[in-house]
């Protein structure tokens, strides 16, 4: 238990002192006028407070990465806590919030312009190539994962699903910010955070009376992450597997849609560093839960040679929460990749917006650039 404590104790502290001294290095300014303000439209230029910019990011970048990947990852054993710990800390959080901040200084410019500025139009022709490729394909990811996720919980049709989801990211992506994403997420958000505080107060109270044995980070243990029972080698496959302390394209393709929202550059720390820091906090709670609700790493990787990630989460809620836990369990599970989802095809229109400095003021404009993709996508949903 005293790892589990000591770690997120480190993350927090890596918030206020880290997270403070990488805001004065880059400078933010409370007095320089943001482009939310500058460039407001109505549309993607939206004043919005500093807590609902926080939670779209979280809710943005985390994907199913701080649930799933975090059961997965929880095979490592303590190691994990390391990556967890010192990756979030010194570099996706710092990431995240440079590439929020330097478009914050570049009207709100999306990653592949925002890359020209530093590497040149070559690198920036290939960036809006592969940018535009990733976003659709990981839009088309969380198309198909949460149709059948709802088709298994509610014994629906896959297809309907399908269009269910799929008529959803066409609004949301359609849509002013502030219609639909500005007013769902708060909720979501705030029930995904309430989930992990009560499986990590689960956690608490089960260690401290003794109900439950944390597995304490230690050299021996570490030694034993690659020569236990299952083999799991951490470098570098650990990195791969635990990507919530990795530097993440995809995060800095979602930081600029915030950054046009922002009204205030001090805001930058909370909404983008912050942001990493509260994914680093929930991964650390379901790694931790699943790397000793099964009774250690090899109890778990056994469990996951028959099930997946989402039945451990559910068996877990179940288990620790009950009927309660089951529901927030389900709703963090959908929620999480549609969350993701959304923005995903909504950044693909805001980047192809960019390339051709094309306004995306009116409904019409926006139509242009968002039939293109959906259509792509759907495609791409039936055959990947």
């Amino acid at each position: 238990m005293i790892t589990f404590i000591v770690a997120i104790a480190v993350l927090i502290a890596g918030y206020f002192l880290y997270g403070r001294f990488i805001e004065r290095f880059f400078g933010a300014d409370s007095g320089s006028k943001t482009p939310a303000v500058s460039m407001a439209d109505g549309v993607d230029f939206i004043p919005m407070p500093a807590w609902k910019i926080f939670i779209i990011q979280f809710l943005n970048i985390a994907g199913l990465g701080p649930i799933f990947g975090a059961v997965l990852g929880a095979v490592y054993g303590p190691a994990a806590y390391i990556w967890i710990v010192l990756g979030c800390i010194f570099m996706g959080a710092v990431h995240d919030y440079f590439s929020g901040m330097l478009s914050i200084r570049k009207n709100g410019a999306s990653l592949p312009e925002l890359v020209s500025t530093y590497l040149g139009n070559g690198t920036k022709v290939f960036l809006r190539f592969f940018t535009l490729i990733l976003l659709i394909f990981v839009g088309v990811a969380f198309v198909s994962g949460p149709a059948r996720l709802l088709e298994t919980i509610t014994g629906g049709g896959y297809v309907v699903w399908l269009y269910v989801v799929f008529a959803y990211y066409i609004l949301a992506t359609l849509l002013p910010i502030n219609k639909i994403i500005g007013r769902i997420y708060p909720v979501f958000g705030v029930l995904l955070l309430l989930m992990a505080v009560l499986i990590g107060g689960s956690l608490l109270l089960k260690g401290a009376n003794g109900s439950l044995h944390l597995t304490e980070l230690s050299f021996y243990s570490l030694s034993q992450a690659a020569t236990g029972q299952h083999a799991h080698l951490l470098f570098p496959v650990m990195f791969i597997v635990v990507s919530c302390g990795a530097i993440s394209g995809f995060h800095a393709t979602q930081s600029p849609m915030m950054a046009r929202c922002m009204k205030n550059e001090k805001h930058g720390r909370p909404a983008f560093y912050g942001a990493m820091i509260a994914e680093g906090i929930v991964t650390l709670i379901w790694a931790t839960a699943a790397m000793n609700y099964f009774g250690n790493t090899d109890g778990l990787h056994s469990v996951l040679a028959h099930h997946d990630p989402a039945w451990v989460v559910n068996e877990i809620s179940r288990s620790w929460l009950g009927q309660t836990g089951a529901v927030l369990a389900i709703i963090g599970v959908i929620v999480c990749p549609i969350t993701t989802g959304d923005t995903a095809f909504r950044s693909a229109r805001l980047t192809v917006a960019d390339i051709f400095s094309f306004s995306q003021a009116s409904v019409k404009n926006r139509l242009i650039v968002s039939i293109p993709i959906f259509v792509l996508g759907f495609v791409l949903t039936f055959v990947l």
